[in-house]
C-alpha cells in the first residue's frame, strides 16, 4: 500500500529551513550506512578479506561524501537570508520514501534517526 503525502500546493518556505532539513536527512543517511559496517566484518575469512576490505572502504567513502555534502550545505545555508523563499511542493512529491517526504515537507527539523537501533530487522518500506 502506497501512501501519497501531498503538502499544500505551492507552499513557499524559507530556503535555509529547507536546506537544513536536507542536511538532517544526509546525516541520517550517513548514520544508516555506518551501521552496515560491523555486520560485514562478522564471519570474514581470509579468502574474502580483500573483497570485504574493498566494500568497507566503499562504505567509508559513501559516509564521508554524505557527511561532506551535509556540511557543505550547512555552511552555505548560513549565508542565505531567511527571507529567500522556495516552493518545495513539486520536489517533495518526487521523494519516494514516506518518512523522508514527511520530514522534508513538515517544516520541522527532527532529532534522532529515521531507523532507530531498536527497530525490528526486516521492517522496510516497499515502494
Amino acid at each position: 500500500m502506497q501512501i501519497d503525502y501531498n503538502p499544500t500546493p505551492h507552499a513557499e518556505e524559507s530556503l535555509p529551513d529547507v536546506l537544513m532539513r536536507i542536511v538532517t536527512e544526509l546525516h541520517d543517511v550517513a548514520y544508516l550506512i555506518e551501521r552496515i559496517e560491523p555486520q560485514l566484518l562478522d564471519g570474514a575469512t581470509s579468502a574474502d578479506a580483500a573483497d570485504k576490505m574493498m566494500v568497507l572502504q566503499g562504505i567509508d567513502l559513501a559516509v564521508q561524501k554524505t557527511r561532506g555534502l551535509a556540511e557543505f550545505i550547512d555552511t552555505i545555508t548560513a549565508s542565505i537570508p531567511d527571507d529567500w523563499l522556495v516552493d518545495i511542493s513539486t520536489a517533495v512529491n518526487l521523494v519516494k520514501l514516506a518518512d523522508m517526504k514527511r520530514a522534508l515537507a513538515s517544516g520541522m527539523l527532527r532529532h534522532g534517526h529515521s531507523q532507530p537501533l531498536t527497530k525490528v530487522a526486516g521492517d522496510f518500506e516497499a515502494f
